[in-house]
């Protein structure tokens, strides 16, 4: 393991590294205390589209935690930033699979997004009817007429695009289906392949990079997840640490092809290795 140095900025995952559904990891305060005492600037980047800024910010201020909106980035606002560079906004219409999440930044950035049953007539995206895009982000109320109308869109020609493609997701009981599992079900459907803006593609990665104005060689990822989280910053070319309080194991890295630059327990653990010493921080793989 290489020394636990050089850290200029953090690009943090959420769902498993800061809490498992609404009960923060242990440590949670600790941690982003020391984060503003050190002087550490850091994006919260999460694959997880559900929720807004705003609703992120609320749920890390019922857990005792004041963020910034600036300071977190979902793969939502990744994908509707990406597709406002790839399409004209406002003559793009897109069908929804998702929650407001996900609707808010694409509406932002001047999409229109088209209802339940408004199918594209044949036309691919010169259709006048349906949408051009069909969007799946994670849908906590995902239903029959939902799938139905974006497996019609997409063998009608509507581009697919998916923020993430976790197939599992971490909560309190345990892990349960997350987007990726619905995307498979729209790809079993239609055997159309969708385009993934989310970890472990480095566009979110890229895009924090930005807004921290960084560099790869002094920006670290943390998350808990090997094909997601660790996978998309090793594909960013930064470095990566993995905490063991979400979906991945050791087991799962002994495994793997590619490995973390570090483990950790938890975000305890990072805490106490970057209060250490600085600036020059030792060694210190917590297992």
């Amino acid at each position: 393991m290489p020394p636990f140095t050089n850290i200029k900025a953090l690009i943090i995952d959420m769902d498993g590294v800061l809490w498992r559904g609404e009960q923060p990891i242990t440590g949670l305060n600790d941690f982003f205390d020391t984060l503003r005492k050190i002087n550490i600037p850091f994006i919260l980047a999460t694959n997880n589209a559900s929720l807004t800024q705003t609703q992120y910010t609320e749920k890390l201020a019922r857990m005792g935690v004041t963020i910034k909106l600036k300071e977190i980035l979902t793969s939502a606002m990744a994908t509707a930033l990406h597709l406002s560079k790839q399409y004209t906004p406002n003559t793009t219409r897109i069908f929804v699979i998702g929650e407001q999440g996900l609707k808010k930044p694409l509406l932002e950035k001047g999409f229109t997004l088209t209802g339940l049953n408004e199918i594209n007539d044949g036309n691919g995206i010169h259709s006048k009817t349906g949408p051009h895009i069909v969007i799946c982000g994670l849908d906590r109320k995902v239903s029959w007429e939902k799938m139905s109308t974006a497996t019609l869109n997409i063998n009608a020609g509507a581009a697919f695009f998916g923020t993430n493609g976790d197939t599992s997701f971490p909560i309190e009981l345990g892990e349960t289906l997350g987007n990726g599992a619905i995307l498979a079900a729209l790809t079993a459907a239609t055997h159309a392949t969708p385009t993934i803006i989310g970890k472990p593609e480095p566009i979110i990665y890229q895009q924090a990079m930005a807004l921290l104005k960084s560099k790869p060689e002094e920006t670290i990822a943390i998350g808990d997840r090997l094909d997601t989280d660790i996978l998309g910053a090793i594909k960013s070319n930064i470095r990566s640490l993995m905490v063991l309080t979400g979906v991945s194991n050791h087991k799962d890295v002994a495994e793997s092809p590619f490995k973390p630059t570090w483990i950790m327990n938890s975000i305890s653990s990072i805490t106490l290795a970057l209060t250490d010493s600085r600036p020059n921080i030792p060694t210190k793989i917590i297992n």
